[in-house]
């Protein structure tokens, strides 16, 4: 029970911080977003524009990840939310995703249709800005890395601040470029290169979120040979019934019917079972049912339907 009280409270702990450190980044990003939206418009270079909208997903996924932490958090008392609301981070995460891919397709067809005739774009005020977003984004990029380790909605968050990231260096590049040589095309070369850096880790982060949310088993823990350690304990003869999914970030649950031999002492397998699922595969949360074999019951096999 104590260890339990411990969980929670860590939890807790990182919740909250994870609270203070997303409301720090956005913060940052909120106020320079608007510094390199103004910039973009007035210079009218692609490549600041397209890393303002980065920076605006950016502050949006970081509140709906704030969102989606505080809702689990005030949920926890629910007594008819027996999981409080912790999907609602992958949720999060999966709209991250979407809303991501979306600006990058939108930078990429507005870079074709530049390639034909692209603007004069003042290299000066272009690196200036740049700049100054390559250093809010390494700072928000600091604060999220270790939440990002733990929480795929962090990890959303953190991943738009890397793409944003990016977005700031190639700016840099470009306005550099057309500084020294005058070559206007690479405004709308650098937009694209950032767009196609950041689709693949977007579509990585929303196949994370789908197979949470078709509560596939995770991709770490191979489903046969939890099967097979569950039927090695001393006492059990069949395991069936076998489910294992993800809730959120961090949190495997598993759950399984376990058919025990007549003499198996029922407290010694559960004990057993749970600490091997704890052990061999970090699933601390599984729900299992026994159903012991009476002996002359007949042969030791999973109930038929």
């Amino acid at each position: 029970m104590g260890a339990g009280h411990d969980h929670a409270g860590e939890a807790r702990h990182a919740a909250a911080e994870h609270r203070g450190r997303l409301w720090l980044a956005a913060t940052l990003l909120a106020g320079f977003m608007l510094v390199e939206a103004a910039a973009a418009l007035l210079t009218g270079s692609l490549a600041l524009l397209s890393d303002a909208g980065h920076m605006f997903t950016d502050v949006l996924g970081i509140a709906m990840a704030l969102a989606a932490i505080t809702a689990a958090a005030r949920s926890s008392t629910d007594s008819q939310r027996t999981f409080g609301l912790y999907r609602l981070e992958v949720l999060a995460a999966l709209a991250n995703a979407v809303l991501l891919t979306g600006v990058a397709v939108y930078v990429l067809i507005e870079a074709v249709r530049r390639f034909t005739g692209p603007p004069e774009v003042p290299a000066g005020p272009m690196l200036v800005v740049a700049l100054g977003g390559l250093i809010v984004n390494i700072v928000a990029f600091w604060l999220l890395r270790s939440g990002a380790k733990e929480s795929i909605n962090v990890r959303g968050a953190y991943l738009e601040v890397v793409g944003d990231l990016l977005g700031s260096a190639g700016v840099i590049v470009a306005a550099v470029v057309i500084a020294l040589t005058g070559w206007a095309y690479a405004d709308p070369i650098v937009a694209v290169v950032v767009a196609l850096m950041i689709l693949p880790r977007t579509f990585a982060l929303a196949r994370s979120a789908v197979r949470i949310l078709v509560q596939a088993a995770p991709e770490h823990v191979d489903v046969a040979s939890v099967r097979d350690r569950l039927a090695a304990v001393p006492g059990v003869c069949d395991v069936h019934d076998l489910h294992v999914w993800t809730l959120t970030s961090g949190m495997d649950v598993a759950s399984a019917h376990l058919s025990l031999e007549p003499a198996a002492e029922l407290g010694t397998v559960l004990t057993t079972a749970r600490e091997a699922l704890h052990r061999d595969f970090a699933i601390d949360h599984a729900t299992l049912q026994v159903e012991p074999v009476m002996a002359g019951g007949g042969r030791c096999g999973p109930a038929g339907w």
